[in-house]
């Protein structure tokens, strides 16, 4: 792998990650339209590290207080907050190690990916469309948690989108736009925290070179920076430009597929 690739397959996974676009769909199709080799698991495990840094490093401080008001006031909003990202995390987290092998095999291919890119294109639209957008972040209930976390179990089919279908399950529930970002950021603390821990055991210092550490810096401030993108834009925007993005994407696949047939 060149530094080059490293750093547009950094850049790729710390932007997807937490826009609705899905970070694992765009990781497989850039080397799907130009033709790059897989990087092998090692280097996907550190792109979600880089990006488990740039969310820690924007949330910080209300990660922090989240976690010490679960700890010692869990009846307060903060603390029944922290308690609801937990009981979030675990559907996602069971679905993820019980389909890890089918994750990494059936469910990569770019006809697949090309299908449900659109659909959730459709269904984010939809929600983002109809959803009554009326509650906030501390308003949030143990009923939007579950909902929120069992639709994230679908993430693990790539073009899914774990940021896509959780801010789509807040939106069907009837949170803001902005409470749906804000909660589906702070839920993939845990989510990419378990992942990455689960699959370190694939890495060696053998793994480290020039071209690794510049991928893994790339994706952390390149997620950081579409962090505050999304909640700045949300406040006046909507997911519809997504979605588009999405149709327009899986389009352009189907149109690969068709020519390299």
């Amino acid at each position: 792998m060149t530094i080059v690739q490293a750093l547009v397959l950094g850049a790729v996974q710390g932007l997807a990650e937490f826009l609705p676009i899905s970070s694992s769909a765009h990781l497989i199709l850039a080397r799907f339209f130009f033709g790059w080799p897989d990087p092998g698991l090692a280097f996907d495990v550190a792109l979600h590290v880089g990006t488990l840094v740039g969310v820690l490093a924007y949330f910080w401080s209300e990660l922090t207080g989240l976690f010490f008001a679960g700890l010692t006031q869990p009846r307060s909003r903060d603390g029944r907050l922290f308690w609801y990202i937990v009981l979030a995390s675990v559907p996602g987290g069971l679905f993820g190690v019980t389909l890890e092998e089918y994750a990494q095999t059936v469910f990569r291919t770019p006809a697949l990916i090309a299908v449900t890119l659109a659909l959730m294109g459709i269904v984010l639209w939809a929600s983002d469309r109809w959803g009554r957008k009326k509650r906030g972040l501390k308003e949030i209930s143990i009923w939007d948690s579950l909902l929120v976390g069992f639709s994230q179990a679908l993430a693990i089919i790539p073009g899914v989108s774990r940021s896509g279908i959780t801010m789509t399950a807040g939106l069907l529930g009837g949170l803001t736009r902005e409470a749906a970002a804000h909660f589906s950021f702070l839920l993939s603390v845990p989510i990419i925290a378990g992942a990455a821990l689960w699959e370190l055991r694939h890495i060696s210092w053998r793994h480290i070179d020039f071209a690794f550490v510049g991928g893994v810096f790339t994706s952390a401030l390149l997620g950081f920076l579409a962090i505050k993108f999304l909640l700045r834009y949300l406040r006046r925007g909507s997911f519809a430009l997504f979605a588009w993005y999405r149709l327009l994407l899986a389009a352009a696949t189907f149109l690969m597929l068709f020519f390299k047939a």
